[in-house]
């Protein structure tokens, strides 16, 4: 495996959970794209959501040892609250890119924080579901580098 796909809290609603803000598509969707898109770029990939912190934890320390070459992770409402999950992303070393279906800057003024950019090659935010697939783009690119 070199590509994870991370998703955070309520993630698991994409498609019924306010569909006016993050669309139709559902996680399901979302994961068999990545998974797809990766497999035609060379890449094995694997997909993992929870609504669990500590599983989310665990799950990105055992990247550090199961072939894991790039994270691409929406942390979701963890992404304004979680200096954990911060701490996790960062003690693994890998390279990670911060995903979010909605665009956080014009939403509530609490989402405009994130502890999880300062440590991302890239942030990629507003996109709709498609930001998974720039941001898995933008991995391939730089593992292929």
């Amino acid at each position: 495996m070199s590509l994870l796909l991370l998703n955070g809290p309520n993630l698991n609603l994409l498609g019924t959970r306010e569909p006016h803000i993050y669309g139709a598509d559902t996680l399901a969707d979302v994961e068999r794209r990545f998974v797809e898109e990766a497999t035609a770029a060379g890449h094995a990939a694997q997909c993992f959501q929870t609504n669990h912190e500590g599983a989310m934890i665990d799950r990105i320390h055992a990247a550090r040892l199961d072939g894991t070459r790039y994270i691409v992770i929406n942390p979701g409402g963890w992404t304004h609250t979680s200096v954990a999950l911060r701490d996790a992303l960062a003690g693994v070393a890998l390279p990670v890119v911060e995903v979010h279906v909605s665009n956080v800057h014009k939403r509530e003024e609490f989402r405009h924080h994130s502890y999880i950019s300062g440590i991302a090659e890239g942030v990629i935010a507003g996109l709709g579901v498609f930001g998974y697939s720039a941001a898995l783009q933008f991995a391939v690119r730089k593992l292929a580098a």
